[in-house]
């Protein structure tokens, strides 16, 4: 292909990308009120489950939606494990701090949230329009930074993506990240962020809403 039908062709895939954000804008404006109470607003962290599953259907539908999430460079740098069998919990207690034991055993699924640090190998196909594996070849220092801060936003993403299709969630970081490694990616180059607890809330388990800071609090203007 030519270097001109390779300009024509990406200049149809821009129009094609703006016309289809304008008309999802033209179809909703913004979420309603219980749609965010849903999400974020008056969503809880969840400590109990109830025993039943999170199907395999429910877990690549929130996939679809995590991976559309925005990321440095288009970078996709989380790997996701999705804990769920008796053997696998077995390996996962063994990180766990005492309290956090039963919170994993009873969830249907524990999801580790984790980073490759050779992500930027993979940026000729997710960000093919310009070469910036240069950046992070022989940069540990900011291949780490880049994969941990965008793994830690993918995993934001998981969690409202399973509220998004009716599931709760609880987010632990009371757990030994070398541990988990040890466990899952020994002699790889993935390393563990935070885990995630997914399934149907036991509400039983729920105690009031803690205090959260008011926007003068923590909020300025430059």
């Amino acid at each position: 292909m030519t270097t001109n039908a390779n300009v024509e062709k990406l200049g149809d895939l821009r129009t094609q990308a703006q016309e289809e954000v304008c008309d999802l804008r033209s179809q909703i404006a913004q979420l309603d009120q219980k749609s965010l109470d849903l999400i974020l607003t008056k969503a809880r962290s969840h400590y109990a489950w109830k025993d039943r599953p999170v199907t395999d259907d429910q877990i690549h539908r929130m996939y679809e939606i995590v991976k559309m999430g925005s990321t440095s460079m288009n970078s996709c740098p989380a790997r996701f494990v999705w804990v769920r069998s008796e053997a696998g919990k077995e390996r996962l207690v063994k990180s766990l701090k005492p309290k956090n034991v039963p919170k994993v055993l009873a969830a249907p699924v524990t999801v580790i949230v984790a980073y490759d640090l050779e992500f930027w190998k993979e940026l000729p196909k997710l960000f093919p329009h310009e070469d910036r594996r240069h950046l992070f070849a022989g940069n540990p220092e900011y291949t780490l930074d880049t994969a941990y801060r965008n793994s830690t936003l993918q995993g934001g993403y998981l969690m409202i993506a399973a509220r998004a299709i009716g599931l709760d969630v609880g987010a632990m970081s009371g757990f030994s990240n070398k541990i988990v490694d040890e466990e899952f990616f020994e002699g790889t180059t993935l390393r563990s962020n935070f885990l995630v607890n997914i399934g149907h809330a036991d509400e039983s388990a729920l105690f009031q809403r803690l205090p959260r800071f008011e926007f003068d609090d923590v909020c300025s203007f430059a």
